[in-house]
């Protein structure tokens, strides 16, 4: 009796699976326990403040990165002294301005996005936060971005990598960044649970599988240390061997 009025509670509460899952701006919009972290640990510039408000007016806002997400991968390029960093899928450029403002004034932050649109609403924030000098937008294909670094000799330079693009390519995104950042260095990967949709993946979900063949090849992976978190939809950290 004890462990069914356990779960029954735990399911009244709301705390079953899903929502553990979610953006505080998004899935976890209402949740009272995501909210209290936010109001409790978030320290936000004012000029990501701008441009979270901002983007949260875009139909597809749900693809902006989790303003407390955001600042827990700006406090891992602290704590490794970050100094170069990739963002593969930038969207309006929260994430891409939270890692330039965590590094030095010589930091260097390229940011891969296709969509003029998102780039023109992030240029400008970029440059009232006094960092555009820090982040380079490439604005083509993510795959395309990631060759030319590797055959301008970037490989083993870069601190730290996001990604948050189309799940099919995250395999080809992961392998390319692990070339591209040094030992110790961190490929933070976002949507890795997917809403929990990564749970016996329908079979015409491609994105879902590609996900789940993802996570489980992480899990094997020797080259690198490894956790996912039930940050938002679900982030991986992966340390390079």
């Amino acid at each position: 009796m004890d462990v069914l009025f356990c779960i029954g509670l735990v399911l009244f509460l709301g705390l079953g699976h899903s929502a553990l899952i979610g953006k505080s701006h998004s899935g976890n919009k209402d949740d009272p326990v995501v909210q209290y972290v936010v109001n409790n640990s978030l320290r936000e510039h004012p000029v990501l403040t701008k441009l979270r408000l901002k983007t949260l007016e875009d139909p597809w806002s749900i693809m902006m990165v989790a303003s407390e997400e955001a600042q827990f991968m700006a406090n891992l390029i602290r704590l490794i002294n970050g100094t170069k960093a990739i963002e593969i899928g930038m969207y309006t450029g929260y994430n891409a301005l939270s890692m330039a403002l965590a590094m030095p004034d010589n930091g260097r932050v390229v940011a891969a996005e296709i969509e003029q649109t998102y780039v023109d609403i992030a240029k400008p924030f970029f440059k009232e936060a006094g960092v555009e000098h820090k982040i380079e937008v490439k604005l083509q294909a993510a795959s395309k971005t990631l060759d030319e670094l590797l055959q301008a000799g970037e490989a083993g330079t870069y601190d730290f990598v996001f990604i948050d693009a189309d799940k099919i390519n995250y395999d080809k995104y992961y392998e390319k960044s692990l070339d591209l950042i040094r030992t110790k260095g961190i490929i933070a990967i976002d949507n890795v649970l997917w809403s929990g949709r990564v749970l016996n993946p329908a079979e015409d979900d491609v994105s879902s599988k590609a996900l789940d063949a993802l996570n489980k090849k992480l899990h094997k992976d020797e080259r690198i240390d490894l956790s996912m978190l039930t940050v938002a939809d679900g982030l991986t950290i992966a340390i390079k061997r």
